[in-house]
């Protein structure tokens, strides 16, 4: 099966059917998006299509990308550019295989596939029998269309494995950040160009499609068991921030008809088994993925770049300022193609219609084991380079305010149920989760009043209704969490005394006041 040949992907259309069929489906205007089982293969189907247009499709510069995102090439020319590189992207077969290892691995003995999938349970927990929410046996039989997705979302996300088998380029999980267009029913190939650069704005040479320095699996993997194997960014080609490949994987065909466990549907083929063996290749040092967000500690301009990974709690406004805005004094880099749209892409700013969204998704990780997946949509602004400093200052406060309510909702709620709260152990993350939630509405007006005042201020207005959110909405969750449910113990006293505590912070606590001096007084007083 060739992955730029064959139909293996299945794509929804505009009027809610869903097809299988080839990549050059990918230019027709009536697909709008992949249709796919699983959360993380569909973001990995992103990727990878978005890792092809930029590969084989990247445009000189903003004039020739405008031209491109209105007007597609045609399926016969499409598949035309495709085929440059399907030497490539042979999922079984003679030759290199598309993200498996150069060499057979035949002397290794196979591994049942279901150990692709990231959340599947490792073999202690299976020993041990303790897989009590994510069962063994999970995706025991795939179809090579779902082994390919498998292999693929791996690759990219590849958390730690045990010795020597290595975390994909950006590390264990990290949280991937895309634009798209406002209006959800927009065809494919538009919503995948906006994530497209074009080369005056992130330069590199012309690629060589038939080199290991592009696509790693077209050679041997650098064995990374000894010092000194480490494989660098100027070791690559910049593409390779696509198709890096950190596990030395093959995948076992069988020609036996079955049921793919994950699809549901019937396949000629199954893949049930793989080979894997440690010591892939062994990406060191800094890397800027450009679909994902980075930090760098400004002190020390030396240190490697981190890139940004799913935490407990999800992706929520809190981090949204970050995931959109540049900020070097902060070391804060949003992903190459948040950047190009807000900032490079002149041209969109004459054709900007309603706003955007930012997409941010990944698996929140705890070393080898996956807690969880979150996907988050937020509105996506573009600033006005001259007040940008202001707003986004502006913005932080808006924001600082509501992780100050949400850290005294959380301990109060904390106090009302416990009698010692600080020996109390475990995850609360569900009331922040909460707490993020009912209050995002808000925030964004609040943005939005931000962006639209002439002033570059917040008015006494918009300052009022989202000091009132927040004292609602922090009342509300105490309330609902702890007087909603006088379970297990009926200490009314130690409950009524936290929600004082509670009040009194949200209606005269330090930092309440201060923005109420800074934003409830009027400009000319705050300054």
């Amino acid at each position: 099966m060739n992955l730029l040949k064959d139909p293996w992907l299945t794509w929804r259309l505009s009027d809610g059917r869903e097809e299988r069929r080839p990549m050059t489906a990918l230019v027709d205007p009536d697909v709008v998006d992949f249709a796919l089982p699983r959360s993380d293969f569909h973001g990995a189907a992103w990727q990878f299509a978005i890792g092809l247009l930029q590969t084989l499709m990247a445009p000189a510069d903003e004039d020739e990308w405008f031209d491109q995102h209105e007007s597609p090439p045609d399926q016969e020319d499409f598949a035309a550019i495709l085929e440059r590189a399907a030497h490539a992207f042979n999922l079984d077969g003679d030759g290199p295989l598309f993200m498996q290892d150069f060499d057979a691995l035949a002397e290794v003995d196979p591994t049942p596939i279901s150990g692709l999938l990231i959340e599947a349970p490792g073999g202690n927990t299976i020993k041990n029998n303790t897989d009590l929410f994510i069962k063994r046996g999970v995706g025991s039989a795939l179809s090579p269309e779902m082994a390919a997705l498998a292999l693929f979302t791996l690759q990219i996300n590849a958390p730690s494995g045990g010795q020597g088998h290595r975390t994909s380029l950006r590390g264990g999980g990290p949280l991937t950040t895309l634009v798209l267009p406002h209006e959800e029913n927009t065809c494919l190939w538009r919503k995948l160009w906006l994530n497209v650069i074009n080369r005056e704005c992130w330069e590199y040479d012309e690629p060589d499609l038939h080199s290991v320095r592009v696509f790693p699996w077209l050679g041997l993997t650098r064995v990374s068991k000894n010092k000194g194997t480490e494989v660098y960014l100027h070791d690559v080609h910049p593409l390779t921030h696509f198709w890096a490949m950190p596990r030395r994987i093959r995948l076992d065909f069988e020609d036996r008809q079955g049921m793919c466990q994950l699809s549901g549907l019937e396949a000629e083929r199954l893949v049930t088994h793989y080979r894997t063996s440690n010591y892939g290749n062994n990406y060191s040092g800094s890397w800027y993925h450009p679909l994902t967000h980075y930090r760098s500690n400004p002190k020390k301009p030396d240190e490697d770049f981190l890139s940004t990974k799913g935490q407990p709690g999800g992706v929520q406004y809190r981090q949204w300022h970050s995931l959109c805005f540049l900020n070097d004094q902060e070391g804060n880099h949003p992903a190459l193609v948040i950047r190009h749209y807000l900032e490079d892409l002149q041209v969109m700013q004459q054709n900007w219609g309603k706003t955007p969204r930012l997409w941010a998704f990944g698996y929140d990780m705890d070393n080898m084991k996956a807690r969880a997946w979150y996907s988050s949509e937020f509105p996506l602004y573009r600033v006005d380079p001259e007040k940008r400093d202001d707003q986004i200052s502006i913005l932080r406060d808006l924001q600082k305010l509501s992780e100050e309510a949400l850290w005294h909702t959380r301990t109060q709620i904390k106090n009302a149920w416990h009698d010692k709260p600080s020996d109390v152990k475990g995850d609360f993350s569900f009331i922040d989760l909460q707490f993020w939630q009912v209050t995002e509405p808000a925030f964004f007006r609040a943005v939005e009043a931000v962006l639209n005042d002439a002033d570059t201020w917040l008015s006494t207005e918009a300052a009022s209704v989202w000091l009132k959110v927040l004292t609602e909405e922090s009342l509300q969750l105490f309330d609902k969490q702890v007087l909603g449910n006088l379970h297990p113990d009926r200490d009314m006293k130690r409950k009524i005394k936290a929600r004082r505590m509670l009040a009194g912070w949200l209606f005269g606590g330090k930092e309440i006041k201060k923005f109420k001096t800074t934003y409830m007084n009027g400009k000319e007083d705050a300054a």
